[in-house]
């Protein structure tokens, strides 16, 4: 039941992203979600999606909102507001985060993000980053929990490709 209203709620968010226009939605639920940000131009409306995320209320505790991580690629940072801090999700990630452990058996981020998310959405997906999953190589953090992502689990995964017209 939990499970389908997350795909529910991510249909709507589908729907909802090509204008950015995202009413009232209710969930069961509070959830985690993971957003991933790459390098289109579209990366500019990132700071409204999280904001539009956190105001889902909730039928068990309209006063929690959905927790929002943000990973962003190398590429994104061109587009998105500086400091990052500016866009408002309750975490940022950035590649230099993947490698701060410091010996055997410390925890790997991308691993720890994909155990913490309910939802995984990739929003804009640049056509390098879609390249780049189809073919396996990780090489960012992004890619890294894409590859780690527990597909066995049924946790939802949303790409949300956005790139130019002419790119084919």
């Amino acid at each position: 039941m939990m499970i389908q209203n997350k795909v529910f709620l991510l249909y709507l968010f589908i729907f909802a992203i090509s204008d950015l226009y995202i009413c009232s939605y209710i969930a069961v639920m509070p959830f985690n979600i993971l957003l991933g940000v790459t390098g289109s131009v579209a990366s500019i409306k990132v700071a409204q999606v999280v904001e539009e995320l956190q105001k889902i209320t909730f039928i068990t505790s309209p006063d929690v909102k959905c927790e929002v991580r943000l990973v962003v690629t190398k590429h994104s940072k061109h587009f998105l507001p500086q400091p990052l801090s500016q866009i408002g999700a309750s975490q940022i990630y950035q590649d230099e985060d993947e490698w701060q452990w410091k010996q055997r058996g410390d925890s790997v981020l991308h691993i720890e993000l994909a155990k913490w998310a309910d939802v995984f959405v990739i929003a804009p997906l640049d056509a390098l980053t879609l390249s780049k999953l189809a073919h396996g190589h990780c090489d960012n953090l992004l890619t890294c929990i894409a590859m780690a992502w527990p597909f066995k689990e049924n946790k939802p995964f949303v790409v949300c490709p956005s790139m130019n017209t002419k790119v084919q």
